[in-house]
């Protein structure tokens, strides 16, 4: 029994020790991480008052020009506004602003400028730290054809608020089919009647292609220029004889009825003509082998047309068509004269007047503008 006893007494004191270790240790334990807190913070803020109020020597970059300066400043930040280095939006730090320094730290800034940019009709003003025209372009994401222009080059360096233009180039090339029209060409032809006209080749229009360049700048038409030209259909020219054959006179045709349309009055001789004659043109001739082709032992030397035998001072060759054969004439400065022969030469108002000598009648020669009056088969006499 009392073996038992003692033994409930002890389990009932090691419950008690243990409780009261837990005990303290729950009612201390914020204070224990409170302490612990304050150290760390302690020690951080020794730490950081130790590296702060340390001078360090940074070498800082700005725009390409380099200075190595002293400061105590531990970030990025304050030591870019102890330095009056203002960084703007689009200006480029080559580490984070936040960020801690140390001795012999290398910072890099670079400050962007403003590019004005002009194409595609739109005015754009773009920041850029390399200061290129090319750069400047990428920023803007524009693309460059080989035709386009820009001004400045591409590789140019550009300054704050210099203008960048760009020009659109586009070159189109067109095709017009174009119709030629043909010429006319007239030609002589005297086997035509004068005032005659007759086509002998009927023209036909050609086709030529044109080829033609067009140069827009900005969508604006700047230069128009043909490149080609390439004949696809032939002209034809149109001819036209034109008539140059003088047409045959018009010969009256004169008979014993035919009417006496004029009284004339030469020297004591007063005669009535039915026709008059201006212009004539007179030719001589003789009974010869050099105008008949016949000499004296020829059966018909000096035999005319008409069956009579030539006579100086009466026979004339005329053309039947204007002289009847047989007829008078009176003829200006020469007086009367018979028609009684004819000659293949002798046409129209012409009249070949025979002489005896046939050297006299080559002498004659050939005399126009003579007027003649035709008067009828019988010669008049003087009154």
């Amino acid at each position: 029994m009392g073996l038992i006893q003692s033994s409930k007494d002890t389990h009932g004191k090691r419950s008690s020790s243990m409780t009261f270790a837990m005990r303290w240790k729950h009612g201390n334990l914020r204070l224990i991480m409170l302490s612990a807190v304050i150290s760390i913070a302690m020690t951080f803020m020794f730490l950081v008052l130790l590296y702060g109020t340390a001078v360090k020597s940074v070498s800082v970059v700005v725009n390409g020009q380099e200075t190595v300066v002293e400061t105590k400043q531990w970030v990025l930040q304050r030591l870019l506004d102890e330095q009056a280095i203002t960084i703007g939006p689009h200006d480029e730090v080559s580490v984070p602003l936040n960020s801690p320094i140390k001795t012999g730290d290398r910072v890099e800034v670079n400050h962007a400028i403003p590019v004005v940019v002009r194409a595609d009709g739109k005015t754009s003003t773009v920041y850029t730290t390399e200061k290129t025209v090319q750069a400047a372009i990428e920023e803007l994401n524009l693309t460059l054809r080989n035709e386009d222009t820009i001004s400045p080059p591409l590789h140019d360096t550009v300054g704050a608020e210099e203008m960048i233009t760009i020009v659109r180039v586009n070159t189109k090339v067109s095709e017009l089919e174009k119709t030629v029209p043909f010429s006319i060409v007239k030609k002589e032809d005297p086997s035509l009647e004068q005032g005659k006209e007759k086509v002998v080749q009927t023209g036909k229009e050609g086709v030529v292609v044109e080829q033609k360049k067009e140069k827009y700048e900005d969508g604006v038409l700047v230069s128009n220029q043909v490149v080609s030209n390439v004949v696809q259909t032939a002209v034809v020219d149109q001819v036209i004889a034109v008539g140059t054959k003088k047409p045959e006179p018009k010969v009256t045709i004169l008979s014993n009825n035919s009417p006496s349309v004029m009284t004339v009055t030469k020297g004591d001789v007063t005669f009535k003509a039915k026709k008059m004659l201006k212009n004539v043109t007179l030719t001589a001739y003789s009974a010869g082998v050099a105008s008949t082709g016949k000499d004296k032992d020829h059966p018909d030397y000096g035999i005319t047309a008409s069956g009579t035998r030539v006579k100086e001072g009466r026979t004339i060759a005329v053309d039947p068509k204007v002289i009847p054969i047989g007829w008078w004439v009176y003829i200006e400065g020469l007086g009367f004269r018979r028609a009684e022969d004819k000659g293949s030469a002798v046409k129209g108002n012409k009249i070949d007047i025979y002489f005896d000598s046939n050297n006299y009648a080559t002498k004659f020669g050939k005399k126009t503008g003579y007027t003649v009056y035709i008067l009828g088969p019988n010669k008049p006499t003087a009154s």
